[in-house]
């Protein structure tokens, strides 16, 4: 199996720009984060140091997010956020800049939370407006654009894969832009009462990325019921080709011991 390592929610301890050297040194070659600046748009300087932080780290980054808004406050993303659309369309020409220096190619748009007081269709047509946008920007570096059903936020509307799906449909028949791809986390699709053998059962092969904790607790694999090796080995039976991202709160010192570093984690197959 390859890894990517979520280098926003493991590692935590370290400064932001320290964590991809300590991926490579955990004996990774991959990595993945939530948008890793406090802004949209930051100052090029920051984004310069975020880049070669990656590169003399020695580490892929497969998976980077849109951002998010502030996320800690409980903001879930732009994409459906009315106001804020031209922050948005902004940030992504600043995600495609790092992709194209990066070679990433998977770019994680969070779809934001139900306004209060505004048109629920209002948002899903600019969410729409917004991931089409997006991504056509990306595929001009060979990217897609991922769309994640999340828990633990009752505002958040896409809460299961058939969410996601419906939203990436009308992306593609409204708009003709046919690279967004469903984010299969199966901690979250799990939490929020899905049937996550059915959706792998039904669209492993479609799904653009695919990310695991174990529930309950949102520990690393083996703290909780899941049975997240079936469901992986499903998906991979089912034409799945991509890394597997590891996207949990570590609850030991050694956030990787449940691999027991049997085999060295790779990029092999990433996200295509």
């Amino acid at each position: 199996m390859s890894y990517t390592v979520n280098a926003s929610i493991l590692l935590t301890d370290l400064p932001t720009l320290e964590r991809p050297a300590a991926v490579k040194a955990a004996g990774f070659d991959a990595v993945e984060f939530w948008w890793p600046f406090a802004s949209a748009v930051p100052a090029q300087q920051e984004v310069d140091a975020f880049v070669s932080a990656i590169q003399d780290a020695g580490v892929q980054l497969t998976g980077l997010n849109f951002f998010a808004g502030d996320m800690p406050a409980g903001d879930r993303g732009l994409v459906s956020w009315i106001g804020r659309e031209d922050e948005f369309r902004a940030n992504v020409d600043v995600v495609v800049g790092i992709g194209e220096r990066l070679g990433t190619k998977a770019f994680n748009a969070l779809y934001g939370n139900r306004i209060e007081g505004a048109d629920a269709q209002a948002q899903d047509d600019l969410a729409v407006q917004n991931l089409a946008i997006a991504g056509a920007a990306v595929a001009k570096i060979g990217g897609i654009v991922l769309l994640e059903p999340v828990s633990g936020m009752e505002a958040y509307p896409l809460k299961t894969a058939a969410d996601a799906l419906a939203i990436i449909g009308r992306v593609r028949d409204e708009h003709g832009v046919d690279n967004i791809r469903l984010l299969a986390d199966f901690y979250h699709l799990a939490v929020n009462g899905d049937d996550v053998a059915a959706v792998i059962a039904d669209h492993a092969g479609e799904f653009g990325h695919i990310q695991i904790a174990d529930a309950p607790g949102r520990g690393e694999p083996g703290t909780g019921d899941l049975p997240l090796t079936e469901w992986l080995d499903a998906a991979r039976a089912g034409g799945y080709t991509g890394v597997i991202g590891l996207e949990y709160k570590a609850t030991q010192p050694d956030a990787f011991a449940w691999l027991n570093h049997s085999a060295p984690a790779t990029t092999e197959g990433a996200n295509s």
